[in-house]
């Protein structure tokens, strides 16, 4: 019997990331040797097992092949003649394909701390790429979840996806297996993926590839209109700033789903004491589709109540606390009756946070603009014979121009 340290943990300790959880996979065990050392089986599909005092998991080595459709669509092969480089080479990612030998089921000391490495993960750490380890990626349509999430988990740190991995996402995104995957799986991925530090890259990763169609349609369709071409890019801002911020899970989501709310964006201040009525309609109508769109999404993605509710406060209340002190006394009664503040005053402080970060992401968006203009014109965009401060002012005033130019769709 030969007990490794496999997967993740392997991973981590490499990169210098803190190790959350431990998995092992056991090599040339049986049920009956993992029950007799006190362990307690978990895996009705194939044999997990719980550490009788750490409660670390431990698995005996398997193989698994491909039968019917989604991620659940193998049978297991799990017995003493799998070998360690077999049971790594049906794993996502080679850097997650990595195993250290430890001394025994009880004893998670490392023999000699050597690392192995069949697949390629220890040059891929190397290089900070996210490969995947054989075609057995194409077999299981959650990967592409995954390693959108990994992408965004270690994109500080300058990763990036393989073409060729990238490929294949796109390949099983395409074969629609992605809608054989489970509601739950969907929203387990996409709220830890959330949660990283670099939340926006794994909704952007999944636009790119066309995955948002099957569990996200709503906000597929606002992020690819060519008229809302600005709000991806001002939400993943947002989302950005979220993960620096460190902000709650609510908080987060609700900034994503404000994608919806396309009134949001539309770079000028609201006045709230506006009579047009019209106006007033528009904006109402505005509101109701995109509470729609979060109740779609959260059927379909089976996103927390708590989650869809702060979502859907935020896009209804957005305007009203993006300009907390123009309100009269009167809107900001209502506004504290209608976030029920009077009961939950952390919830109002949650929702002036993230209508601040939005705002702020707008800001920034605005400025990229300028930037963008102040660097697209120089010296041969000016009169040539201009000599001295009226060479300064020249180009002042065509950058000035260039910004105020309707963008091109």
């Amino acid at each position: 019997m030969q007990v490794y340290l496999v997967g993740g943990a392997v991973r981590d300790q490499l990169l210098g990331r803190p190790i959350k959880d431990k998995d092992f996979v056991v090599v040339g065990a049986t049920v009956a040797d993992m029950l007799a050392a006190g362990f307690q089986q978990v895996g009705a599909d194939f044999p997990v097992f719980l550490h009788p005092v750490s409660r670390e998991e431990y698995a005996l080595a398997r193989t698994e092949r491909k039968q019917g459709l989604g991620y659940q669509g193998f049978s297991v092969h799990a017995s003493p003649d799998v070998t360690l480089r077999e049971d790594l080479q049906r794993r996502d990612l080679t850097v997650n394909a990595m195993a250290i030998e430890v001394k025994s089921l009880t004893d998670d000391t490392p023999i000699t701390g050597k690392v192995v490495d069949y697949y390629g993960g220890l040059q891929d750490i190397k290089s900070k790429t996210l490969r995947h380890v054989s075609s057995a990626f194409s077999e299981d349509p959650l990967r592409v979840l995954r390693t959108a999430r990994f992408y965004g988990r270690y994109y500080d740190l300058g990763f990036g996806i393989a073409d060729e991995t990238l490929l294949l996402m796109r390949q099983l995104v395409s074969s629609g297996e992605l809608a054989h995957l489970s509601s739950e799986r969907i929203w387990q991925e996409s709220s830890r993926a959330m949660m990283q530090v670099s939340p926006q890259v794994y909704w952007q990763q999944l636009f790119e590839i066309g995955a948002l169609t099957e569990y996200f349609t709503p906000l597929h369709q606002v992020w690819s209109h060519a008229q809302y071409g600005q709000i991806r890019e001002i939400v993943q801002t947002a989302l950005y700033f979220a993960g620096q911020m460190q902000l709650n899970l609510s908080q987060r989501w609700a900034l994503l789903m404000a994608s919806l709310n396309t009134d949001l964006f539309a770079l000028k201040p609201t006045n709230s004491n506006s009579d047009n009525i019209e106006s007033d309609n528009t904006a109402s109508n505005n509101i109701a589709t995109a509470v729609k769109g979060i109740n779609e999404i959260g059927n379909s993605a089976k996103v927390p109540k708590a989650q869809t509710q702060f979502a859907t406060l935020f896009v209804q209340q957005a305007q009203k606390l993006s300009i907390i002190d123009q309100l009269r006394a009167a809107e900001k009664i209502d506004l504290i009756q209608a976030c029920s503040a009077h009961k939950a005053p952390d919830k109002l402080s949650q929702l002036l946070v993230i209508s601040h970060v939005l705002k702020l992401a707008i800001q920034h968006r605005q400025m990229m603009l300028a930037l963008g203009s102040f660097h697209a014109i120089g010296m041969d965009d000016i009169d040539q014979s201009l000599k001295g401060p009226a060479i300064g002012e020249a180009l002042r005033q065509r950058r000035i121009e260039h910004l105020q130019a309707p963008p091109v769709l």
